[in-house]
């Protein structure tokens, strides 16, 4: 005899939790709609999926958006890196591609390199660091943001695999 029980809830995702927390923090939130410097129209903790003009959410809606980008990126770094990163380096990897987006991610030099040697810090730092400027310009912002995920990067976990 078989019996329906409730659905269980999947386990939390504590890779999806960190990389959560790091880029609220790298982001900030704007619950008005803005042009980013890249001219590109964004809103809570950088959506741009589906912003224009004047759009308004409240902090709660820009916590579920951000979940849910956040998942959608964290799944490409996945599929790219499979388990060769630890739980630090796929935070910084998919606030990276959060920021880039997937198709530059996906043909950077930056995944080249972490996918031949992922403890090649020198060489993933110089990666990071090339992804500073917009419109043609470095931006101060886009180097603090490169070196705070550098630095998530290189960070040892306490529990690895």
């Amino acid at each position: 005899m078989t019996t329906q029980s409730e659905p269980q809830e999947a386990p939390k995702d504590i890779v999806l939790q960190k990389a959560c927390d790091f880029i609220a923090k790298l982001e900030g939130c704007k619950l008005t709609a803005y042009k980013c410097p890249a001219g590109v129209w964004t809103i809570g903790f950088g959506t741009t999926s589906g912003v224009k003009e004047g759009d308004q959410i409240t902090f709660r809606k820009a916590g579920e958006l951000l979940r849910r980008d956040t998942k959608e990126f964290l799944d490409c770094v996945r599929k790219e890196v499979g388990s060769i990163c630890n739980e630090n380096q796929l935070v910084a990897l998919t606030s990276f591609a959060f920021n880039v987006g997937v198709g530059n991610f996906r043909g950077s030099t930056l995944l080249k390199v972490v996918k031949k040697n992922p403890k090649d810090f020198i060489g993933i730092k110089s990666e990071f660091l090339r992804w500073v400027y917009a419109d043609k310009k470095p931006l101060e912002g886009l180097k603090n943001r490169r070196n705070k995920e550098f630095e998530m990067y290189k960070k040892p976990c306490i529990l690895q695999k």
